[in-house]
């Protein structure tokens, strides 16, 4: 049966675990694995702007020894109306597995419904997998090994709707770890997604809370963690948004209610006195830039071990 990542759980916690020590193991040796040699080819689709995401997918495609092929779906038959089932059935014949950065979570799971290939989420409306393999990675290599995670809390303060905090709900209860959103009380994260975060996290020994309140999310948490206030799409709520989130800000004071050497997380882009400080952000707690690197990293071992199952 072909595999996919098209949100945190389609992995279970012992897989979850095996992408992250290979994670680790491709940021020693970049040139470990090369599963897409000859070269093979890899679709890379863009329905929304990126930076991060594509750079890590194209140069770490190449660096598996294969050719990755990009594509803005604007400029695309997509864009002029075909559907995705055809789409998908045309590139499932002729590459070795698809990324898509789109809007509704329907659309990747219709891509992955008909491809026959491995088909991996690189960023949706509700959720953003490869982003919280690599947050993981990262905290694993400055903490010294995927066994460091479980029993780690990590809180995430700011707009609790967003696929971050869906996908940190879901990533982080799998890895054993206990789960703080906080947010303002318009801007939960999805019942049905806490839901399952909460069974995940009985599962493996974490936990999962939901908060109105900055402090309490973050009182005490090893890793905090935050994403801009205005994500892709929702621009045109910019304006209604102002103010809500200032209380969430992360700054100097979240690290003082934060546990000692508590490290701080961002998906970027970030908004320098918004959402985080330039002091925490550039400062000796922040791995925000070790976690942008690891963007490569987990990537590479997320389609190197999807392609083997």
């Amino acid at each position: 049966m072909t595999r996919h990542l098209l949100r945190d759980d389609d992995l279970t916690a012992a897989e979850q675990r095996e992408v992250l020590e290979l994670a680790l193991a491709f940021r020693k040796d970049r040139q470990l694995r090369q599963p897409f040699a000859g070269p093979q080819g890899v679709a890379v689709l863009f329905d929304k702007p990126s930076t991060r995401t594509r750079v890590s997918f194209s140069v770490g495609i190449a660096e598996l020894g294969g050719y990755p092929l990009v594509l803005d779906t604007g400029s695309s038959q997509m864009g002029r109306g075909e559907s995705i089932a055809d789409t998908a059935k045309v590139l499932g014949r002729q590459v070795s597995a698809i990324v898509w950065r789109t809007f509704g979570q329907e659309r990747i799971e219709e891509m992955a419904e008909h491809a026959g290939v491995p088909v991996v989420n690189a960023l949706t409306d509700s959720f953003h997998p490869c982003q919280i393999l690599a947050d993981l990675a990262a905290v694993a290599d400055a903490r010294g090994g995927v066994d460091a995670l479980a029993g780690l809390t990590l809180a995430y303060v700011g707009d609790g709707a967003n696929n971050m905090a869906h996908s940190y709900l879901l990533g982080c209860a799998l890895a054993g770890m206990h789960v703080r959103i906080g947010a303002p009380a318009d801007y939960m994260p999805n019942e049905g997604i806490v839901l399952d975060a909460k069974r995940i996290a009985a599962e493996q020994g974490g936990s999962i809370t939901v908060t109105t309140d900055h402090d309490d999310a973050v009182a005490g948490a090893d890793i905090i963690a935050t994403d801009t206030w205005v994500s892709m799409g929702d621009e045109a709520s910019a304006s209604e948004r102002t103010g809500q989130f200032d209380a969430y800000q992360v700054n100097s004071r979240t690290l003082e209610i934060a546990a000692p050497g508590a490290q701080v997380l961002h998906c970027l882009p970030a908004y320098r006195g918004k959402e985080i400080t330039a002091d925490v952000i550039d400062g000796p707690q922040s791995l925000v830039w070790l976690e942008a690197e690891y963007r490569l990293h987990a990537q590479k071992a997320l389609l190197t071990w999807l392609v083997a199952q």
